[in-house]
């Protein structure tokens, strides 16, 4: 993880500043730098993404792949996470083509590109960005009368299926800067933070779990607000992201390809 060093008297300037509602680059607390989103940016992948958040610039490629149900769940396929991620906001059962037999698995590879503060935010759109725009060929189960069970995947590039998001949530991470916290935070902000709070929200608000970062400690009442503040601004931000996706999704083959390794 990338870190600064800073002196006392920037850290003091940086502080002061977040008591005042005003950030160095001239942002309020709760909000984000601009985002940059991109998917179908790699080629031979089943769906990619790519998003630049200030100076974090994250890469996701998604490659479907058949495979063999796990034991414990033989009607769903699953997802394998270059980086540790959270892989049950996805209808795993949708990706089952044959309970105990036939699966496809998606492989979830994360590409750190450049580290400039928000790792955890940037990659959870960069993820669900990736998925939003993942084709998986369309299959069928053909059975003779033996029973012999064969796999038919069809020959139309277009005839796939989509995964559903809308359950996917994003990660917004609350940086504990004197008395207040602030989203979305910069290197030089997270060496003015001793704790942060990780909040996994859907785009309905709902937080699916939280996790605590950094050596410093978090009294009950910040956490219930860096909560609220979590929710608020996942919501905000889960309807920024789909208006994105949406507006490529709109521009088809026509939109100019700028990606990386398109």
């Amino acid at each position: 993880m990338a870190s600064v060093v800073l002196s006392e008297a920037e850290k003091l300037y940086i502080v002061h500043g977040v008591q005042e509602d005003l950030r160095v680059d001239g942002r309020g607390c709760e909000d984000y730098r601009c985002a940059e989103v991109e998917t179908d940016v790699v080629s031979n992948t089943s769906g990619s993404a790519r998003v630049k958040l200030g100076e974090t610039d994250i890469l996701v490629g998604i490659k479907a792949e058949m495979g063999t149900p796990k034991l414990e769940k033989p009607e769903e396929g699953y997802l394998e996470f270059f980086v540790d991620c959270c892989e049950n906001s996805v209808d795993l059962k949708s990706l089952c083509i044959n309970p105990k037999e036939h699966c496809w698995v998606l492989y979830v590879d994360i590409l750190l590109l450049e580290c400039g503060g928000n790792i955890f935010d940037a990659i959870s759109i960069a993820v669900k960005a990736a998925l939003f725009n993942t084709r998986i060929p369309r299959v069928r189960v053909l059975e003779d009368e033996e029973g012999t069970k064969e796999i038919e995947l069809s020959d139309d590039p277009y005839d796939c299926i989509r995964l559903n998001v809308d359950e996917v949530p994003c990660i917004v991470t609350l940086s504990k800067i004197g008395y207040r916290h602030v989203v979305d935070a910069t290197l030089q902000e997270e060496a003015c933070s001793l704790a942060s709070l990780l909040i996994s929200v859907t785009s309905k608000g709902a937080i699916t779990s939280m996790k605590k970062v950094g050596k410093g400690s978090l009294d009950p009442e910040s956490i219930f607000e860096m909560m609220e503040t979590g929710q608020r601004v996942g919501k905000s931000l889960h309807i920024a992201l789909q208006k994105i996706l949406d507006e490529e999704e709109n521009l088809g083959t026509s939109r100019p390809k700028v990606g990386f390794l398109g």
